[in-house]
């Protein structure tokens, strides 16, 4: 089912925090106008429902690349722009690919469009989630005592064992063996209980070192937080670029070094690098080119080895177009990208929710939307998150599994607590 409308009433979850990729001098002045949201199964082009909805709401989404010549409004009352956010599963649809495994957080939508206003000086926030509160009595377990916000984690359930996360990785050698595919990312899920209010929480999440993209989207009954690093796409001064993550090491010197050592991560990497060269050119893109290959930025406890593709839009590109041509993101699916998601879909056993979509934002002059990964989600009852890694022929499945545990302990201590 497709909503759209003027009222907030039908969303009563209260924001916390800025809203993802939103720009920082807008923060704290939003209020919201209107809202989108489309869930797998429901009818239509998720693409062309939500290009069509923003549209309709005053966006430019239909002439992208000339955010060049655009400008962005600062006055009370004129928008600012829109929260977007796209789950994995809308992306495999949007690719025409398989969707995998149900959402573990089904109440959340799949495609979410949150259209905002600039608000006078006089105007303020709201800053509580009680939609998305639990009482003490409502929690299967505790980690520990309650915080003075009443928030208490229990204890984690993943989705699978680290046998059973070991022989996937196996299982992608396997069909990398075969020739089925080159590179897959498998990623694994684990939630808790929680009782109390989530929002102090949801916002350590945001706030983690090195969130480009940090920030909380809410709705009714349900809230998510990333501490994405990573660029899904960015249109901004008539250009296209994006910015794959691809490799990871703890943060020492020893650390960096076997990094920008390791044969084989660059080898997954430069695989990434290539797949999203090939996704913007098919946008009809002028002259691709990478203009960073394989730096070593940190984030939290981690390095991690990032590239920057871009092209010039030369001509107007639609919304829609980019988000079918790069979502779901190259570096948490594979290559080729649908035979990775056939992959995916037949050996993740829990569904990626709203892990490894895209989050951000889409104004009147830019988009930037962040890869959700180092994303948490929670439902009303349980705290969600994903993390996973990159497998390629040369992957041992140990090492695989200790990866996708640095990546994952990070979100889990903030939202343990301080």
């Amino acid at each position: 089912m497709v909503h759209g409308g003027t009222s907030v009433d039908h969303f009563p979850t209260p924001r916390r925090g800025a809203q993802p990729g939103s720009p920082a001098s807008c923060q704290g002045r939003h209020g919201e106008s209107s809202r989108f949201e489309w869930s797998v199964g429901d009818d239509g082009d998720p693409a062309e429902l939500v290009s069509a909805f923003l549209s309709g709401n005053g966006l430019p989404v239909r002439e992208m690349g000339r955010t060049a010549t655009q400008f962005h409004p600062t006055g009370a009352g004129t928008p600012c722009g829109a929260a977007l956010y796209v789950s994995a599963a809308a992306g495999c649809v949007m690719a025409g690919g398989p969707v995998g495994a149900p959402s573990p957080v089904p109440g959340i939508p799949d495609v979410v469009a949150v259209v905002h206003t600039h608000r006078g000086p006089s105007e303020s926030s709201p800053s509580v989630m009680g939609a998305c509160a639990m009482s003490t009595g409502d929690s299967g377990g505790s980690a520990g005592g309650a915080s003075p916000d009443g928030w208490r984690l229990g204890p984690w359930r993943d989705s699978w064992s680290r046998a059973e996360h070991a022989a996937a990785v196996s299982a992608v050698r396997a069909a990398i063996g075969r020739g089925d595919v080159y590179q897959v990312n498998v990623v694994g899920h684990a939630s808790a209980p929680y009782t109390g209010d989530p929002g102090p929480a949801l916002a350590r999440v945001a706030g983690l070192p090195g969130a480009r993209y940090g920030g909380v989207l809410s709705g009714d009954g349900w809230a998510l937080a990333t501490a994405s690093p990573e660029t899904l796409v960015e249109i901004r001064g008539g250009r296209i670029i994006t910015r794959p993550i691809k490799g990871t090491r703890p943060a020492t010197a020893a650390g960096r070094a076997e990094l920008l050592a390791s044969a084989k991560e660059r080898a997954e990497h430069v695989m990434i690098v290539d797949l999203e060269r090939n996704d913007l050119a098919r946008l009809g893109a002028g002259a691709v080119r990478v203009d960073e290959l394989f730096a070593v930025r940190r984030w939290c406890g981690l390095w991690q080895a990032e590239s920057v593709v871009s092209a010039p839009l030369d001509q107007p590109v639609d919304l829609a177009d980019v988000l079918r041509a790069l979502c779901p993101g190259g570096s948490v699916t594979g290559a080729p990208k649908r035979a990775a998601l056939a992959e995916i879909a037949r050996l993740e056993p829990v569904g990626r929710g709203v892990g490894m979509g895209a989050l951000g934002w889409v104004g009147p002059d830019h988009l930037d939307l962040g890869l959700s990964i180092r994303t948490a989600a929670v439902d009303g009852e349980r705290a969600h998150l994903w993390a996973g890694g990159g497998i390629t022929i040369d992957s041992d499945p140990l090492a695989e599994v200790e990866e996708a545990a640095a990546k994952a302990a990070p979100m889990r201590a903030a939202l343990a607590g301080p």
